[in-house]
């Protein structure tokens, strides 16, 4: 075991003694301390890797633990679980599909399918309501609120509506042989729940959890765990209940409060030293958070050395500390001599970004902006990902449509519709329904050729997909739908350039990665639509640019010097979140954003905000006073006082007074 480990690490390392939660502060090592452990179990515990689990939120964060534990072990232990939430489901319900009355190759449908199902059984409703729809029916499985029990509670029109949507959306997805996100975790636990020799398969085969980031798990999640668990709760939570942000989403911080009742023997072990920040940043922190009701006490450490005062500007207005923010970026890079990749810009939400692109563009400061479009989003990668989810899984309605009309094959609306109606009434895929003798009988002879002639182009890859080399097939495959002279027919020249690089970076990456996993293409489609994003820098280097973010995306990261801006009441805390319960998670948020800086923090704050072509008067949030003073050195704005304390919220009800009277 690692020399550098401190008492507590080694400790929550060796304890096997039951149930044990680490409480793990920002930048405490939890990384370390997880893949230390599963080094542990294998070499000093004989455990069998094939009986351990690693569960995280992200691909990243599972790939990075697998790096860690292969270069512990000195090889990648042959049967080891590291894997987000949703892979282990899809890895569960491939394996018990039967046991739920799906084939093995069911589908997974992303949010645009979905959103296009709930779309049809909703009617003639606008798209803000449809998006509603979709984020209730989540919202009610990550709770496992079944439909009968969300139309009862149903409080509204929008909810009664969502929860009649909700069993006719749960009866589509498994007509189509096919599960959306949420049901890569709600199935496996209504499958545990009712099929006791499945559930005893996997707690043997599943002998001990690490589990990471637990505060931010979800009521399905958490009721997955405890099921996988069984009596035996040989598991280890790692969580912090200080970086609790995701509750609009889902996340439930009831789940670290409920541990020690339901699992009375569980043992805290809390890390409190931070191995990221200088004491002034953990000071200012702690200070913050300590106006948070508490799970578990707990106050960060750091023996990095004072460094320099937390700078607090009062800027004119949001213009202002944009062109503030990327000039006084510019002057601190000149006199330390660093690296634009050693500074991130954290805001609250995306719309903040706009003006700081801007003043860095007209600088000519490289940067990256987090949250961007995801690969597998663009359309293109769309379009091939429609064939090969259909190679997958003929029953698949929404990618046959997409593959059958792009490129276009001569199978037009008219036999869509006359097809999907049989369909329909035949409780058929399209796709089988396009063989049926009847649906023959429905179409002329010069509709159903091109219909049949598609069906039979796609059985015939499938039959290769399954059995051949991936790279051969895609290959071939893009070559017989002709993707590449299609998308130059469409696009102007640089843009189908652009489409077509994706389209064989997606190529070169199925090719390879099917070469090194020894998958079939069938294999390598099941996983895409776990992927977010291809990492195209897979040696781990990072361009030398200014990162861009918000503030919920940031966690898990660190950075040399932070800018946070917007740190306004209104903005942060978001004008929507003032009740007790939000004001203690933008309080998080705020936590989040101070300790991701490792040696200087920047806060920024206008004084008026631009909204439309109107400036409407700023306060400081709240939190800037919560961090104390002792450490903050102000500038800017009316004075150079630090702002008053407790006033934010009236200041702001004030305000939101003064627009309402406007109106």
């Amino acid at each position: 075991m690692s020399a550098l480990l401190n008492p507590p690490q080694r400790e929550a390392i060796r304890y096997l003694d039951g149930p044990l939660l680490v409480l793990a502060g920002a930048g405490s090592g939890k990384t370390r301390v997880i893949t230390q452990k599963i080094a542990y179990l294998i070499n000093d515990c004989g455990f069998n890797p094939s009986n351990i689990a690693a569960i995280t939120f992200t691909n990243k964060a599972a790939r990075e633990m697998q790096e860690r534990v292969a270069s512990l072990l000195s090889t990648k232990p042959a049967g080891l679980t590291i894997s987000t939430f949703h892979s282990l489901g899809v890895r569960i319900l491939r394996e018990e599909a039967k046991a739920l009355g799906y084939k093995p190759q069911f589908s997974i449908f992303d949010s645009t399918d979905c959103f296009g199902i709930i779309s049809d059984l909703a009617g003639s409703v606008d798209k803000a309501t449809i998006r509603r729809l979709q984020s209730l029916i989540s919202n009610w499985k990550n709770a496992l609120v079944s439909p009968d029990q969300a139309l009862k509670d149903a409080q509204n029109d929008t909810e009664k509506l969502a929860a009649q949507a909700y069993a006719s959306y749960a009866a589509t997805l498994k007509a189509y042989q096919a599960v959306d996100f949420d049901d890569l975790i709600s199935l496996p636990v209504e499958l545990f729940r009712t099929q006791q020799q499945v559930l005893d398969k996997w707690q043997n085969r599943l002998r001990y959890l690490l589990v990471d980031e637990y505060q931010d798990t979800n009521a399905c999640q958490y009721h997955l765990l405890k099921l996988l668990a069984g009596p035996r709760a040989a598991f280890t939570a790692v969580g912090d209940d200080d970086q609790a942000i995701y509750g609009w989403r889902g996340a439930d911080i009831e789940n670290l409060r409920g541990l020690p009742r339901d699992y009375p023997q569980l043992k805290l072990i809390k890390l409190e030293q931070n191995y990221r920040s200088t004491v002034r940043i953990l000071k200012a922190a702690n200070t913050l958070i300590a106006h948070n009701e508490k799970l578990f006490d707990k106050k960060l450490w750091s023996d990095l050395g004072q460094g320099d005062p937390i700078s607090v500007t009062a800027c004119k207005d949001n213009e202002k500390e944009a062109e503030q923010v990327v000039m006084k970026l510019q002057a601190h890079k000149f006199e330390h001599r660093t690296k634009f990749s050693d500074y991130a810009i954290l805001y609250r939400g995306n719309f903040q970004a706009r003006a700081l692109e801007q003043h860095l563009r007209d600088s000519r400061i490289p940067y990256l902006l987090s949250g961007g479009q995801s690969f597998f989003d663009k359309a293109e990668i769309k379009d091939i990902t429609s064939y090969l989810r259909l190679l997958a899984n003929s029953d698949d309605d929404p990618a046959f449509i997409r593959a059958v009309t792009t490129p276009k094959r001569g199978v037009g609306g008219s036999t869509l519709e006359a097809l999907g109606k049989y369909a329909g009434e035949r409780h058929l895929s399209l796709f089988a329904a396009a063989f049926e003798e009847g649906f023959a009988h429905r179409v002329q002879a010069r509709q159903l050729g091109p219909l049949l002639e598609f069906c039979q182009f796609i059985n015939r890859f499938e039959y290769r997909a399954a059995k051949e080399p991936a790279g051969q097939v895609i290959g071939d495959l893009l070559a017989a739908i002709g993707y590449e002279s299609w998308l130059y027919g469409e696009e102007e020249r640089r843009v189908a350039q652009t489409r077509w690089e994706n389209v064989q970076e997606l190529s070169n990456w199925l090719t390879q990665k099917s070469a090194e996993d020894g998958k079939t293409l069938l294999e390598m489609t099941q996983m895409i639509a776990l992927i977010n994003m291809l990492e195209k820098q897979e040696d781990g280097s990072q361009p030398d640019a200014v990162q861009l973010s918000t503030l919920h995306a940031s966690k898990g990261l660190e950075f040399k010097h932070v800018f946070l801006i917007g740190v306004e009441e209104g903005v942060l805390p978001h004008r929507e979140s003032l009740d007790p319960v939000k004001i203690e998670e933008e309080r998080r948020l705020m936590y989040v954003g101070i300790t991701r800086a490792q040696r200087s923090l920047h806060i920024s704050y206008a004084e008026k905000r631009k909204q439309g072509r109107e400036l409407i008067p700023c306060e400081p949030s709240r939190f800037i006073a919560e961090m104390g003073k002792d450490d903050l050195r102000f500038s800017g704005g009316k004075s150079e006082a630090p702002p008053d304390k407790a006033t934010g919220a009236a200041r702001l009800a004030a305000m939101k007074a003064m627009l309402a009277g406007k109106g």
